[in-house]
């Protein structure tokens, strides 16, 4: 499970964080005690595959909204969650439940977007 904070000097919202292919456990929590995030960019879809039973890959929607209520985050930013047969849950899902928090943009699939972290 891999993820990434990063920070430079200008940074006007806090790190841009990474969350990459993961769940919500004890290290990601530890992330939102020890680094101001102004951006999260969060894999999503509820991955799991047959071999691996129910274990997740990446996380919920609902562990995504519990994960913001810890990161307070300014900005959301969904991605990795259709497109492959293994994900278990698709953007309508995540739409859902993460329309209660912090500012998220749904980034159009190939086209450039321009963000201020």
């Amino acid at each position: 499970m891999t993820g990434f904070a990063l920070s430079w000097q200008g940074q006007e919202h806090g790190a841009l964080w990474i969350s990459g292919d993961t769940v919500l456990y004890d290290g990601v929590r530890e992330v939102a005690r020890r680094v101001d995030v102004g951006t999260a960019l969060l894999h999503l879809g509820g991955v799991r595959f047959p071999v691996t039973g129910p274990v997740r890959c990446t996380m919920t929607a609902a562990r995504a909204v519990e994960l913001c209520g810890l990161l307070r985050p300014r900005t959301v930013l969904p991605v990795h969650y259709e497109g492959w047969s293994h994900f278990q849950e698709g953007r309508r899902t995540a739409e859902k439940l993460l329309a209660e928090g912090p500012q998220v943009h749904w980034l159009p699939i190939g086209t450039p977007w321009q963000l201020t972290v």
